[in-house]
């Protein structure tokens, strides 16, 4: 059960002012369910500038420490996008907790942390408990369309034998990092050296699996995981910068799902410049079949910023603790 809302929009703070936060602070703008009261960067390059010198049209100055920056009296949620990694950004949000403030965290591998880092969700567990408030890891992806969406969809049907969610995402429109994230332009070998020490890819594939599963009533007991580049068989241009024909355009990642030894769930996701057609697909086969489309796809760096906004009031009002966004009402 919910805590008691408090009344007016909530206050947030903005921690990370790269792309994605950037986005979070003009999501959280155009909100009438929160109040944007801080932004907090390490970056010595952005402490002390106002927002609007970074394409946000606010006068807030950047600081370097939250407790400076949140201020005296209720405790703003923290809007968290610093990472990807739950290890490398632990601290901070532990941080947060400590101070009290509620955390909604682009953080992909916090979508689902039991998987991969158990010891690191149990110490925000218990911190977030001591501390009365609560933390959660969204997104697009993960965070709602390979994961929530789906396990909406089932909803409407029985038992779930077999679900298949696929995104595939043209990588020209989105930021030059996450070109550089995938693998763009570097050569078959150099991104297969990448890929074993886990360097290059999209994080929180297999977080998104177990969410998909945990919300269709299945209890997986083996993932595997499949990271392959994708090619480009001509010039690619339109990007960031060009991939040359026969250098590695983006990912395609796998992962599969088991139940004593049988494919349950199985998650596919190409991010690459020139992926088509791009689009999510769902297939859910139960006793009835249910198959959805999304021409285009969702997009994913606006979106990404519109779900952590729309989380901070339910997160602010929520039961304290380590949240999952099944936890979270369908609704706004």
């Amino acid at each position: 059960m919910a805590r008691a809302a408090n009344s007016g929009p909530v206050p947030v703070v903005v921690m990370g002012l790269g792309a994605i936060g950037r986005e979070i602070a003009r999501a959280s703008l155009q909100s009438e369910e929160v109040t944007l009261v801080a932004a907090v960067d390490t970056h010595p390059a952005l402490v002390g500038k106002r927002l609007d010198a970074l394409g946000v049209p606010s006068p807030i100055k950047v600081d370097s420490e939250l407790r400076r920056a949140a201020g005296r009296g209720r405790r703003p949620v923290v809007l968290h996008a610093t990472g990807s990694s739950l290890p490398a950004v632990a601290e901070q949000l532990l941080a947060a907790v400590k101070e009290g403030h509620p955390v909604v965290s682009t953080c992909e591998e916090l979508a689902f942390p039991w998987v991969r880092h158990p010891d690191v969700a149990e110490r925000l567990e218990r911190a977030a408990q001591r501390s009365g408030v609560s933390v959660l890891g969204t997104g697009v992806n993960p965070g709602f369309v390979l994961d929530r969406l789906a396990a909406t969809l089932g909803q409407t049907v029985g038992a779930v034998r077999h679900v298949l969610a696929r995104r595939v995402v043209d990588a020209r429109g989105r930021r030059e990092a996450l070109q550089r994230k995938i693998g763009a332009g570097l050569t078959e070998e150099e991104f297969d050296s990448l890929a074993a020490e886990g360097s290059v890819g999209h994080v929180g594939l297999l977080e998104s699996a177990a969410l998909c599963a945990l919300g269709l009533g299945m209890d997986l007991d083996e993932y595997e995981e499949e990271v392959a580049p994708v090619m480009a068989h001509e010039d690619i241009p339109g990007g960031a910068f060009l991939v040359p024909r026969g250098r590695v355009a983006g990912v395609n990642q796998t992962v599969v799902g088991l139940v004593d030894g049988q494919e349950r769930v199985r998650l596919e996701l190409m991010l690459a410049l020139g992926a088509e057609p791009p689009g999510d697909q769902i297939v859910i086969e139960s006793d009835t079949r249910l198959r959805v489309e999304i021409p285009g796809g969702i997009p994913g760096d606006s979106a990404t910023a519109r779900l952590v906004v729309h989380a901070a009031p339910r997160v602010a009002s929520a039961e304290s603790g380590l949240l999952t966004v099944l936890d979270l009402p369908a609704g706004r």
